[in-house]
């Protein structure tokens, strides 16, 4: 396949001129690998942006292959989308790396919408969650203090005491390491995050050595942006986040240490370093139980330790990207980062659109880089966005109320393919069990056997199937038959005539799970 890009790019330069850039001549060209995503960008785009969806509706993502017209799109592009995360066919996201033109925005949706809250869950349920997950928060909008959505917050590293060194990076999809916090080179005002407002992000924290470690840390609000966006001297803060002191028990039980003994012990789950902007605080927004964000609370970090446990060592990788770590092979005690990057790669559920918050932060994300390549249209971008965050709302309420209808004990899922995580996770229900972890893997007997036994002892009464997969797909209509179970239809990676535009792909959904459950 390497060979047929490289001939689609000679050919695609030997057939097309230059691209001409955006507000130039004529409308920006813009690119997504999904039906879905072009769906959701061309509400953002409305006339003044073109928009074409490298996968056609009805193909599935998860293994369609670029083509000679993929190849021209991509070339003329002056942005690119992609959902990534290992939904795509690889070939199609090299595809889009080796031929989109230098400078064009070329935008990871699962991984940039994080900014905007977007929310990413695991493949195998808690399967990672062995340690703590422990990222950055920002919780407010700051308008009571003049804070618009241009504005930003910053957390800063002010002390550190500690027998090693501490460090707190991002890694990001392939691997680049973003540090925020590192004591190896004293701690100063460049041991910063920053984070747009109502934001999260997951982090990885690393440690030298056993002990107790404190970092102190100050949140400020900054009403205008620095001008490269980046973590920067964040003297230019225009008002207070919040002060606190986050304790670290590494390699150590915590009961064991006076300074630590009677304080609550945080060992699971996910923990976000929380500024609040609106009430002046940093708090730890935690989870212990791994459940997300709908059952997390605020804890004193003053009264809080996190435990990084002896099983967290880990060796220091060999890329130049981690020596700030220290050396390669020597090891480190890491609370690894819950999402994206490189220590869970491959082990992340892609289908962050079933959850209707992840779609707006989508849309967001989307409005942000076509400001970007099109400065021009920003009011009008910024426009759209408002008209079609507050119809997802709309949507959302109605799919609640659907599911609602549904008797709790009723509220279990059987599907093709594991894909339905996050709308189980945001609306209520249960994945009792699928046939394959995704449509490029055959099921086993022994998988076939197993979900027949669950939908026996569970009483299913129906199992969905994706439209484009019911050719493929015979043996969940044969465990069905013999459960003597409904087989009903649900969307999930693409569009077609029945359901051409994401909203109806989710109020699709909705109605068969409500008519086929309820």
């Amino acid at each position: 396949m390497t060979a047929v890009i490289g001939f689609f790019l000679l050919l695609s330069f030997a057939l097309v001129p230059p691209v001409a850039t955006a507000g130039k001549n004529g409308k920006p060209q813009v690119v997504t690998s999904t039906a879905i995503i072009a769906d959701i960008a061309r509400n953002i785009a409305g006339e003044r942006a073109n928009v074409t969806a490298l996968v056609p509706p009805g193909a599935d993502p998860h293994s369609y292959e670029p083509t000679l017209r993929n190849i021209r799109s991509i070339v003329y592009a002056d942005a690119a989308f992609t959902n990534y995360v290992m939904l795509e066919e690889h070939s199609l996201i090299k595809a889009i790396d080796a031929n989109l033109r230098p400078g064009a925005p070329n935008i990871a949706l699962a991984e940039d919408a994080s900014k905007y809250s977007a929310e990413v869950i695991p493949l195998v349920e808690d399967a990672s969650l062995d340690t703590v997950w422990l990222g950055l928060r920002i919780r407010g909008n700051g308008k009571n203090r003049g804070a618009t959505r241009a504005s930003e917050a910053t957390l800063t590293a002010t002390g550190f005491q500690g027998p090693g060194q501490l460090s707190g990076y991002l890694t990001a999809t392939f691997g680049q390491a973003d540090i925020y916090f590192n004591s190896a080179d004293g701690i100063d005002q460049a041991d910063t995050a920053t984070l747009p407002l109502d934001a999260h992000t997951h982090m990885s924290w690393a440690f030298s050595k056993p002990g107790i470690y404190t970092l102190d840390l100050q949140g400020t609000l900054h009403l205008k942006p620095s001008p490269s966006g980046k973590h920067e001297n964040p003297t230019r803060g225009d008002a207070p986040a919040g002060k606190a002191q986050i304790t670290f028990a590494v390699g150590i039980d915590p009961s064991q240490d006076s300074r630590t003994r009677n304080m609550k012990v945080i060992d699971a789950g996910h923990v976000d370093i929380t500024a609040d902007i609106d009430k002046n605080k940093i708090t730890l927004f935690t989870d212990p139980k791994g459940g997300g964000e709908y059952t997390q609370r605020d804890l004193d970090p003053a009264k809080t330790v996190i435990h990084v446990p002896p099983k967290a060592l880990q060796n220091i990788p060999a890329g130049r990207e981690f020596r700030f770590l220290g050396t390669p092979g020597q090891e480190v005690y890491l609370l690894a980062q819950a999402v994206l990057g490189k220590h869970v790669h491959g082990e992340i559920d892609p289908h962050l659109w079933h959850d209707i918050r992840n779609a707006k932060a989508y849309a967001q994300s989307i409005r942000d880089t076509l400001i970007q390549v099109d400065p021009a249209g920003a009011e009008q971008y910024a426009a759209n966005t408002r008209t079609y965050l507050a119809q997802l709302d709309e949507v959302d309420r109605y799919v609640r109320k659907q599911i609602e209808a549904i008797p709790p004990a009723s509220r279990t899922l059987v599907t093709t393919h594991d894909a339905y995580g996050y709308l189980a996770h945001a609306y209520g229900l249960k994945i009792a069990g699928y046939i394959s972890l995704n449509p490029g893997i055959e099921p086993s007997v022994a998988d076939r056997v197993r979900l027949a036994r669950t939908m026996h002892d569970l009483k299913v009464k129906a199992v969905f199937l994706e439209p484009y997969l019911a050719t493929r797909n015979t043996e969940l209509t044969q465990v069905a038959a013999d459960a003597k179970a409904q087989v009903c239809p649900i969307y999930s990676d693409t569009l077609d005539e029945k359901v051409p535009s994401y909203i109806s792909l989710m109020r699709f959904n909705a109605d068969s799970l409500r008519r086929c459950l309820g």
